[in-house]
């Protein structure tokens, strides 16, 4: 009768036990770091539970939803019509999070909104943008979308960001990673960009040509002027020498006009001493009696004056 007493209470004993190691595993768990767990208590939401250890009752609560804290990113893809009726593709990327905002209870906290209150919050977001996008690409130009695509990124974030937040989602930015371009239109550019480039090119060329041709005739017309009075210069010096010479020959008492033969015979003789030095010819003609030079002396000075009255 003892025995059978014990062995009553041994197994009233063991069964509760039994049966908490069985539910035991089932009312701890552990939430991982940048996570939060969603509790509810027979099909109602609880409480919201951040990352550590935690415990739960048994059947009564479970983990309605796991939801993650951390960056998302989401790129996809959509046709636009820009204001001069060119189709561009644009390639989307969307980098988003749950809100952190706890709000004043746990009902308006970001973590609830993101799991109660949108069924497909991505697809929801990606719907937004893209609405956002073909109202706002129709008012720019095919080049303006190209220069202005981080502005308009810019204010489609701002738009559906105030969307997503009632859903408990914060927008962190919206980037267009790339402008597709059909293949006639790109080709079309490429031509454009290219006649462009070929008349800056041919400008450049022209341009340099004309400074080329500029500098070189100031070049040149600084020469001539050196030139001019590097030949002014010297006649002066073979004025003042002939008028130097002169004087020291007058100086001897020879007259004026003996002393004019006397300057233009040695003149002569120089110049055919150079002639028989440098020329190429090897006739030279003198006249038959050097004491006529006076007279061959004046015909030269009477050929200069017919040949420079002949160019008058």
């Amino acid at each position: 009768m003892l025995f059978s007493g014990i062995i009553a209470a041994l197994t009233s004993l063991l069964i509760p036990i039994i049966i908490l190691l069985l539910l035991l595993p089932s009312a701890c768990y552990v939430v991982e770091q940048q996570h939060a767990v969603i509790i509810e208590r027979l099909g109602k939401f609880n409480r919201i539970v951040n990352a550590g250890f935690h415990m739960k009752v048994p059947v009564v609560d479970r983990k309605a939803a796991t939801v993650s804290l951390r960056t998302m990113k989401n790129g996809f893809g959509i046709d636009v019509k820009t204001q001069d009726n060119v189709t561009i593709g644009l390639e989307i990327s969307a980098q988003y999070h749950v809100s952190y905002d706890m709000g004043a209870g746990p009902a308006d906290s970001g973590i609830y909104k993101s799991y109660y209150m949108l069924q497909e919050p991505v697809d929801q977001m990606r719907d937004f943008i893209t609405d956002a996008l073909r109202s706002s690409i129709p008012v720019y130009t095919l080049d303006e979308v190209f220069a202005k695509k981080d502005d308009i990124a810019k204010d489609v974030n701002a738009t559906v960001s105030e969307q997503m937040a009632a859903y408990g989602f914060t927008l962190v930015s919206t980037l267009i990673t790339k402008i597709a371009l059909p293949t006639e239109v790109e080709n079309s550019m490429n031509d454009i960009n290219a006649a462009q480039r070929k008349r800056a090119a041919a400008q450049e060329l022209a341009e340099a040509d004309r400074i080329k041709r500029v500098t070189e005739a100031t070049a040149e017309a600084e020469a001539m002027e050196k030139a001019g009075e590097g030949i002014a210069n010297q006649r002066k010096a073979i004025a003042l020498g002939i008028k130097d010479s002169l004087e020291i020959i007058q100086e001897t008492g020879v007259g004026n006009d003996e002393a004019n033969q006397l300057f233009m015979f040695t003149q002569w003789s120089e110049m055919m001493t150079e002639f028989a030095r440098m020329g190429k010819t090897s006739t030279v003609v003198l006249p038959s009696d050097f004491s006529q030079s006076a007279s061959m002396f004046e015909q030269m000075l009477t050929a200069g004056k017919v040949q420079n009255g002949s160019k008058e």
